[in-house]
């Protein structure tokens, strides 16, 4: 089958080095007077890229506030001082630095700084958004794939409930990407990140649609690339090459390009932001720590696939005689890599001990809101299959 599709990528993307010179030129281009920088930590003022951004803009006569403090899974009480400075300040437009984090958090300012209400309801269902002030990135961590997508994932302070909502409203109107500025990146956060990347072509590419093969081509390619290149950066950290086509390939992986023909599943994705909510740990490494139980619980359904991706993908050898062998030595394969590049591959090595029973049953709770939401789309999964996913990864 191959489904149908409306395909749509509108982020204008600036790539190479000193990419971020053409900043305040798309600022104004894209309707910027007085801009919000938000930002994360403390490695972009150290590496000075704040202060170079800060710099073309005053030269542009562009003005513009600061608010940093993003963490991993950006928190929605700043997103709530977002909204109150974007109002007082009189901003209309929002300039992310840094990675997914950043960039979500924009994004959901963003649609918090014209809305009357609590920017909270569009990630409960109480409401649609109708309106986004327009965001500009300038791409440091390449993984989330945020600078090109439509999602927005934010954690609530309270209960830790981490929620993501898509709209095109959010896209960003330009991404300026210097792959020079990911030298300095440390190992585990580049891993997590090439795992990010993985994933979101994986959870497209393991679909019931499964006849339209140059997007499994493209998505093949993608996988190919970033796990041959990931080794490479980690033992050469300023490889332009490798990093530049990590970087690129993190944009393709969210851009929505991979899923055009085919249908996203997600299931590891939402399973991973419970872990992620709850023990606070990096995205990237939930998702390697959970994608194999899953793949392993889904695969006797969809064993053709799943061989496809270990012979295309992790280039091992087909055994016709016994599909399901080759299945697993794939699984296998890419569990391999995974722990080869620093990665967990089950909960305890993700945490440092086994998830408790009740933590479990908390997850598999918030994931499936209260027993009401089942999730996934190669195949569907209810609660009962969340709680035994979480226990073949806690073992």
């Amino acid at each position: 089958m191959i489904k149908d599709f409306n395909y749509y990528a509108p982020t204008r993307v600036v790539f190479g080095r000193n990419s971020e010179e053409q900043l305040a030129g798309l600022v104004k281009a894209y309707g910027g007077t007085k801009v919000l920088i938000h930002y994360g930590g403390g490695s972009a003022r150290r590496s000075g890229l704040l202060d170079k951004v800060s710099r073309l803009l005053d030269d542009a006569g562009i003005g513009h506030v600061e608010l940093g403090g993003v963490v991993p899974n950006p928190l929605l009480s700043l997103v709530y001082d977002g909204i109150d400075l974007c109002r007082r300040e009189g901003v209309d437009f929002i300039l992310a630095v840094g990675g997914g984090s950043v960039i979500d958090s924009a994004k959901a300012i963003g649609y918090g700084a014209g809305y009357e209400g609590d920017v909270w309801d569009f990630w409960e269902g109480r409401a649609v958004p109708q309106a986004c002030l327009p965001i500009g990135v300038v791409l440091t961590i390449p993984a989330a794939g945020s600078e090109m997508s439509s999602s927005c994932v934010i954690t609530r302070d309270e209960g830790l409930v981490k929620r993501g909502i898509n709209s095109d409203l959010c896209r960003a109107r330009f991404a300026i990407m210097n792959p020079e500025r990911t030298f300095t990146l440390p190992p585990y956060q580049t891993a997590a990140g090439c795992t990010d990347i993985m994933m979101h072509t994986m959870e497209r590419y393991f679909s019931k649609y499964d006849e339209m093969t140059l997007t499994d081509a493209l998505s093949e390619a993608l996988l190919r690339t970033v796990k041959d290149c990931a080794p490479v950066v980690l033992s050469h950290p300023d490889d332009y090459r490798s990093r530049a086509q990590i970087m690129w390939a993190g944009s393709l992986s969210h851009n929505d390009l991979t899923e055009c023909g085919t249908e996203k599943d997600f299931a590891t994705h939402k399973l991973e932001h419970e872990l992620s909510a709850l023990y606070g740990v990096t995205h990237g490494a939930g998702l390697a720590a959970l994608w194999g139980s899953w793949a392993r619980y889904v695969m006797p359904r969809h064993v053709s696939r799943f061989v496809q991706f270990a012979v295309n993908v992790m280039g091992v050898a087909n055994d016709y005689a016994h599909p399901e062998e080759t299945a697993l030595r794939g699984i296998e394969a890419i569990e391999d890599f995974f722990s080869r590049i620093g990665m967990p591959t089950n909960i305890p090595a993700l945490i440092g001990r086994q998830a408790t029973a009740d933590e479990i049953a908390l997850m598999v709770t918030k994931c499936s809101r209260g027993g009401k939401m089942p999730i996934g789309a190669m195949e569907t999964l209810g609660t009962a299959d969340m709680d035994a996913i979480y226990n073949m990864a806690n073992s």
